[in-house]
């Protein structure tokens, strides 16, 4: 059965539909997966001459500071229309005995200010909710000041997260020192991306999983 990597089904999948939302879910996914990292996905991007499509740079442009879901995407999209600082995107957070806390879907590392983006989808047993309020807890156990949201609120009431978060930034900023919190594992990737050395195929060479 002819099959090949799953980065190049997301390629050309997104070379073949206009629908933002679905080009952004497709190519997180692949990355969030596990199968390809940002750098192999614009490689394969510029190989298929798709990097041009609106949705598919929009899409590939998240990925490279750290957005790995449509609902952070467009939470990348409230924050960048206001004077907000730009935060990292799925940073791991240590405490300084070097345990792991949590990876908020956007940190501010100065501030000491994270934001959760929650779906119904992911916590609607008590098991994965409980499991929510406690890493929340982890969180501000440790100084971290945290601002909750739901994808319908991010859609519907922007105005009302982008004050939350500008009160705890100003908040956060105003405290002596930020909390002893490290963030890992995360370093928002910059364009233009080194071209890899690649291997040459023959035309009808096909790839298998």
């Amino acid at each position: 059965m002819p099959s090949t990597r799953p980065v190049r089904a997301a390629t050309d999948f997104a070379a073949r539909t206009d629908d933002p939302d679905l080009v952004r879910s497709v190519l997180a996914n692949v990355v969030q997966g596990g199968w390809c990292h940002p750098h192999d996905l614009h490689a394969e991007l510029r190989a298929g001459r798709v990097r041009h499509r609106p949705a598919v740079r929009t899409a590939a442009a998240e990925l490279l500071a750290g957005v790995r879901s449509i609902a952070e995407g467009r939470a990348r999209d409230t924050l960048t229309a206001t004077d907000l600082p730009a935060p990292l995107w799925n940073a791991r957070l240590h405490a300084t005995d070097g345990s792991f806390l949590a990876s908020p879907d956007a940190y501010w590392p100065d501030e000491g200010v994270a934001l959760e983006i929650d779906s119904a989808e992911y916590h609607y047993t008590r098991d994965s909710w409980q499991a929510t309020l406690r890493r929340r807890l982890r969180l501000e156990a440790h100084g971290v000041l945290v601002v909750s949201t739901t994808p319908g609120i991010l859609r519907e009431a922007p105005a009302d997260l982008i004050a939350a978060l500008r009160a705890l930034l100003v908040l956060g900023a105003a405290r002596p020192a930020p909390p002893e919190v490290t963030a890992r594992g995360h370093a928002q990737l910059e364009l233009p991306l080194p071209r890899p050395a690649c291997t040459p195929q023959a035309p009808n060479a096909r790839e298998t999983v």
